[in-house]
């Protein structure tokens, strides 16, 4: 596991980075107030200390900022770690490696006088996947990336009727800890609901299903019941934690029957089918859940 050890903003581009040692990274954007930030995919660079160390080994009095990137890190291999690959900083914030090194089409000072610059083939590129406070000492290491699926239940969504804002949504929120490879809509009947099911997990080998919908006291209401035709374990802390949180803010969250359970190494779980539903119970989800897909899937050691 590395380490940040500085974290450095400027006001313009082109110039070299001041070192502010705390600092908030937005989702999508990049460091807050840096001239960097922007919305295409070298969000937030990154430079090793010990990079820079080889710039001080030829002569030259530099410190963190001064190659322009904005996280100076130490004990970690940034270049060794393939594109896609997903780093955590602290415990909330997610970036994705976008870039390795960069073309320096014009020399900088620092060329000028070493005849050489570390940060075209050492310095890497992210894009921002969850956004929080980063500061100086914050631990940073490799993460893996899952495989997700996204099941909405419903009929009018099946039929293009009703715009599926909620599945969505939860394909945008699991960005941070991977890659959503299926997502559709299906209708409120069991058996088509429980056969997909069966064949994310077993054909698709997806960690982790997400439904949304269906979770309810319609008669239509049957995920439930196809999610526990499909599992082979119940995880019922999940649930309760889920509905007892959301409680807090609407004691109707109480009528809500989603279940959560295991088929083989895919993690199952059932959402509400509003927004509002789906946001909230995911809150409660994502501090668990890089710990439980690392035990279920053994992936805990991967990180690309």
């Amino acid at each position: 596991m590395g380490k940040v050890v500085a974290v450095c903003t400027s006001k313009e581009k082109g110039e070299r980075k001041t070192n502010i040692g705390t600092a908030m990274a937005v989702q999508g954007l990049g460091i807050e107030g840096d001239a960097h930030a922007g919305f295409g995919h070298r969000q937030i660079s990154l430079l090793a200390l010990e990079s820079i160390e080889k710039m001080r080994e030829k002569g030259l009095a530099v410190y963190p900022g001064d190659f322009a990137e904005n996280i100076t890190t130490e004990e970690i291999d940034l270049v060794s770690l393939p594109i896609g690959s997903r780093l955590r900083i602290g415990t909330d914030v997610y970036l994705r490696v976008t870039q390795i090194g960069k073309e320096c089409h014009a020399h900088c000072a620092i060329f000028q006088q070493a005849g050489d610059c570390v940060m075209p083939r050492e310095g890497i590129f992210t894009e921002v996947l969850r956004g929080g406070k980063i500061s100086a000492g914050d631990p940073l290491e490799p993460v893996p990336s899952y495989r997700f699926a996204v099941v909405t239940a419903s009929d009018k969504g099946s039929k293009g009727e009703r715009e599926d804002v909620s599945g969505e949504l939860a394909g945008q929120l699991l960005l941070p800890w991977g890659d959503v490879h299926h997502r559709m809509i299906l209708p409120d009947e069991e058996d088509v609901l429980a056969d997909q099911l069966c064949q994310l997990c077993d054909r698709e080998n997806m960690d982790l299903i997400l439904t949304t919908g269906g979770t309810g006291l319609s008669p239509r209401d049957v995920t439930p019941e196809a999610t526990r035709r499909v599992i082979q374990r119940e995880v019922p802390g999940i649930p309760e934690a889920m509905r007892r949180e959301s409680w807090k803010k609407s004691p109707r969250s109480s009528l809500s029957r989603g279940i959560a359970g295991i088929r083989g190494r895919t993690l199952i779980i059932n959402l509400p089918g509003s927004p509002k539903g789906v946001r909230e119970q995911l809150e409660v989800l994502f501090p668990i859940l890089d710990h439980a897909l690392s035990i279920l899937t053994g992936k805990g050691g991967e990180c690309g």
